[in-house]
């Protein structure tokens, strides 16, 4: 089978190899659809595990299974978690299975035609797709999943004035969110065509510069260090930050401790979701509350991946750039 192996941003290579077998109690997934998330570009997080099969937003179609497999059949529409907490530990049942320590097994990188999925993970991380979802609406599942996640965590609510700081696919993803709860949503970033998305979307859009007004909840969407300035200045008294996305390691974030502690201002970081999250995220892809086929720019097969990333990097007229392996 061909697959795509990641060496770095700019050395994605097609290559063959052998298609897994499923044995007893496995899974093998025929791939329709991956989105490229931008932490697929995230250097820094993954060139010391290069090189590796990356995607892990998935919409694909059960090919084989296991001989004692019961729950799933061959033609079954599905989508797969990356990862799923044990659901035991005290980390899990405290809410927070999204750093579960006991995690052995993780699914195999999804921009291939077919993917593994291990007896651990088949019970746990396979969810069935409503007919209403198609392949390349399955993609958004994760990514709107870790959204609303975060969005739980503030305790985002109608008539909250929230700012996004970064109108790419997760800042429009949030803004769609923030709005079907009822929050007057104000969302900001450099490139116009994102911001024109936003506006679309029901947002208040702003082209960078200095922020009007005060936020109770401000979600970081971008790394760069100017956002983190932006949202330290635009969160109000008793508001909360969301930081959605972190800058590089090496990168220096300084923060007003002494204004944020006589404000009583909440810094909340939230970065991938739980079982119950990717339920809620199935039901409002599902329902057709939160709209995601508009955020699709581009759908390419696996032999164009190189791209792919390319369009998602320079972040220019793209948004949801989605590969399709079997085509």
């Amino acid at each position: 089978m061909k697959v795509a192996v990641y060496y770095n941003n700019s050395d994605i290579r097609v290559e063959e190899r052998e298609k897994p077998v499923p044995k007893d109690n496995e899974l093998l997934v025929k791939v329709h659809s991956c989105g490229i998330c931008g932490s697929d570009l995230v250097e820094w997080y993954r060139l010391p595990r290069a090189p590796l099969i990356p995607g892990h937003e998935l919409g694909g179609e059960i090919a084989e299974t296991g001989e004692i497999v019961t729950d799933f059949k061959a033609g079954d529409r599905v989508f797969v978690a990356p990862k799923i907490g044990c659901g035991e530990c005290r980390y899990c049942r405290k809410g927070h299975q999204s750093v579960c320590p006991n995690v052995k097994k993780r699914l195999d990188g999804a921009f291939a035609e077919f993917v593994l999925v291990p007896e651990e993970m088949v019970k746990k991380a396979v969810f069935r797709l409503s007919e209403s979802v198609s392949y390349d609406e399955a993609t958004f599942i994760e990514p709107l999943a870790c959204v609303y996640r975060a969005q739980k965590f503030a305790g985002v609510k109608k008539g909250d004035k929230v700012l996004i700081i970064g109108s790419g696919m997760s800042g429009i993803l949030h803004i769609k969110l923030a709005i079907e709860k009822g929050a007057n949503v104000t969302a900001t970033d450099i490139n116009q065509y994102r911001l024109d998305f936003a506006k679309r979307c029901g947002a208040t859009a702003v082209a960078g510069g200095e922020i009007e007004g005060k936020f109770d909840v401000v979600i970081l969407c971008a790394a760069a260090l100017p956002a983190f300035e932006t949202a330290w200045k635009s969160v109000d008294t008793g508001g909360t930050i969301i930081l959605f996305t972190v800058p590089s390691p090496d990168k220096q974030v300084v923060v007003p401790v002494n204004d944020f502690w006589r404000k009583e201002v909440k810094i909340i970081t939230s970065y991938y979701c739980g079982p119950d999250d990717l339920e809620e995220s199935m039901k409002l892809i599902s329902s057709k509350k939160i709209g995601v086929e508009d955020m699709i720019t581009h759908r390419l097969p696996l032999e164009r991946i190189q791209e792919g990333y390319r369009l998602v990097a320079e972040a220019k007229d793209s948004l949801k750039v989605i590969i399709r392996p079997n085509e």
